[in-house]
């Protein structure tokens, strides 16, 4: 069952297309809608031609399209019902449907003219049958009961019919829209006869039905072309625009014919295969590099099973889908990419292989700049925070050190770029500290900032000479750990030294007491832990009091601060603190509200971490 991915998603979402009404739609959302449902589609150019008008025979198509006979129609074998649409004629079988369904009628004469444009009141009878209406259902005599009732029911949204109107492709194109959602004469949602999904609001929902009619996924194999039925209109790749060309080996695409859209996807996981389960001989999830993954291939389950190509122990690469789980796999030494990141930890680890034997190996972790911890084996040591790379291909095997390689420059407003290097699309980002704290970043997080040759630990290049791996030395401060200190003891007497802090961190209160004095006060704060989970430091944030909130910056007489994606908010009342949203501590009138920003040395750093607010 194929299941709709982040990158699928997330075009969707920038299309604006997961659910529109057609008196919200524009013209764009619209047309992508009957593309998808393959009720209307381009030329070969992709050209939607909307200002042409619309013949009978044409709309006869869009119709059986549109209807639960839209996989019936051979338009190699036609059956002629008129003189004018002889059997061998492109709209014969669908003019067949069409008629035998009683959307349409011949002439009296016994010819269908399927040349002749459709007129409004023409195409508002055919759909109101399509719906269950009868002439009979409807009050009042032909063309104006037709054209009343297809404007009751919504079939006209966003575009103006009149009777002897001919039907463009725009208009046209909007009527099948506006279909999808009518009421049927039985009193349900015409969509839901076909089986396309609603949203809760009653809309269209778009995703569902590109999903609907994705074929896939398949594997771009080595020195074979992407295999598609159609010319390809548009290409996304790990959900930026795209060429075939682009769409590398053993990456995982999906098409949509109606769309004539290629969907690919280049993740993947190296490791050890170290588990299956429920079991080896019908794995519906694997663990490599210390982490589990779905299988949703029945290739890929037969390759990781006990009578496949791969066993506990092997070192496979895992091609991922559109929806993060497993869609093939191939052996590690196959896989040409290199993944990097920085140590954060190191084990002992064990599997028990094919034969039941139990194998034990030395692992790291690494935190990888996609932001995922992986396990690797190795044979070598390296201390927590070490940049690594891991590769499998070629010469290069398992585990290796990264040398450093530094750069500086600020990074242009709309994050594109860092002094004189572009970003490639889809660069990776990692900020990590010496503690074992890491985060992903993207380029608009750090828009705008001056990296230091010290920001920048290391970064690599593609053949362009475009930036596509960097990891940072905690530049943001977007690693660590902030809260508020609720009460703060501390003593130093002597030989006495105590230290007593209550604290409340993302909504969760907490308390810390032993021989260490951080010299701290009461309010926002920075905590420091080591990969252990160790506390290492605490350190006051600034304050200022806030003049104007807005959910992206806080205002005082001092200036104005960008809050933090994931800044905490807090309502104190008495000597408690409630987690809540920006939103509800906006209204300055009603609140006093605090911001505690960040003023220690990061270079894109200076964000509000927390605020707390006290209504007045």
């Amino acid at each position: 069952m194929k299941r709709i991915g982040a990158g699928l998603l997330a075009l969707c979402l920038a299309l604006g297309l997961l659910a529109l009404p057609a008196s919200a739609a524009d013209s764009a959302a619209v047309q992508a809608t009957v593309q998808a449902l393959g009720i209307m589609e381009g030329d070969e150019r992709g050209e939607m031609n909307l200002d042409a008008n619309v013949t009978r025979a044409q709309f006869c198509k869009m119709m059986v399209a549109a209807s639960a006979y839209r996989d019936t129609v051979d338009e190699e074998g036609g059956m002629s019902l008129f003189g004018d649409v002889r059997a061998s004629h492109w709209a014969a079988e669908y003019v067949r449907v069409a008629v035998e369904q009683g959307w349409f009628q011949g002439y009296s004469d016994g010819t269908f003219r399927p040349e002749k444009t459709i007129t409004a009141e023409e195409a508002a009878a055919a759909l109101l049958r399509l719906l269950g209406y009868a002439d009979s259902d409807l009050a009042g005599t032909y063309p104006n009961a037709q054209l009343s009732k297809f404007r009751a029911l919504g079939l006209g949204d966003g575009i103006r019919v009149s009777r002897g109107q001919v039907v463009s492709r725009r208009e046209a194109m909007y009527m099948f829209y506006n279909l999808m959602t009518a009421q049927t004469k039985s009193g349900g949602v015409y969509a839901t006869t076909l089986g396309y999904t609603l949203t809760a609001g009653g809309e269209l929902d778009y995703a569902a039905i590109v999903e609907k009619d994705l074929s896939g996924p398949y594997t771009k194999s080595p020195g074979e072309a992407v295999q598609l039925p159609f010319s390809a209109a548009a290409v996304y790749r790990n959900g930026e625009a795209a060429s075939l060309p682009e769409i590398d080996t053993y990456d995982i695409y999906y098409y949509n014919e109606n769309l004539r859209t290629v969907y690919a996807y280049s993740s993947r996981v190296t490791g050890t295969y170290t588990a299956a389960s429920p079991s080896t001989m019908s794995p519906s999830s694997v663990t490599v590099a210390g982490i589990s993954y779905e299988v949703s291939t029945a290739a890929a389950a037969y390759k990781l099973s006990a009578m496949g190509t791969f066993s506990v122990g092997d070192q496979v690469t895992l091609l991922m889908g559109m929806d993060g789980t497993v869609a093939d796999v191939i052996a590690a030494a196959e896989n040409d990419q290199i993944t990097y990141g920085v140590v954060v930890g190191s084990s002992q680890h064990s599997y028990t292989d094919e034969s039941g034997a139990v194998q034990t190996s030395s692992t790291v972790r690494v935190a990888c700049t996609d932001g995922v911890v992986r396990e690797y084996e190795t044979a070598g040591t390296y201390k927590n925070g070490a940049m690594v790379s891991v590769s499998y291909a070629g010469s290069q095997s398992g585990v290796r050190s990264l040398s450093g390689r530094s750069l500086s420059g600020r990074v242009s407003a709309d994050g594109t770029e860092i002094g004189e290097y572009a970003f490639a699309d889809g660069v990776q980002i990692l900020d990590a500290d010496q503690y074992g704290g890491y985060r992903r970043i993207y380029p608009s997080r750090l828009a705008g900032y001056t990296l230091k040759s010290g920001d920048v630990r290391w970064y690599a290049t593609d053949s362009d000479g475009r930036i596509t791996h960097m990891i940072l030395d905690d530049a943001t401060g977007d690693v660590q750990t902030y809260g508020v200190l609720t009460r703060v003891e501390e003593m130093v007497s002597g030989m006495t030294i105590v230290g007593q802090y209550s604290y409340v961190q993302n909504g969760q209160s907490g308390s810390i007491m032993g021989s260490t004095v951080y010299n701290v006060s009461t309010g926002g704060a920075r905590f420091l832990y080591d990969d252990e989970g160790q506390l290492q430091g605490i350190r006051n944030l600034n304050r200022t009091t806030v003049t104007r909130l807005t959910a992206s910056t806080a205002q005082s007489s001092g200036g104005t601060w960008k809050v933090a994606e994931d800044v905490q908010v807090y309502l104190r009342s008495g000597g408690t603190y409630s987690l809540v949203n920006v939103a509800a501590v906006d209204d300055l009138e009603q609140y006093s509200v605090t911001a505690y920003y960040d003023d220690l040395g990061y270079s894109a750093g200076g964000l509000v971490r927390v605020l707390v607010a006290t209504a007045k």
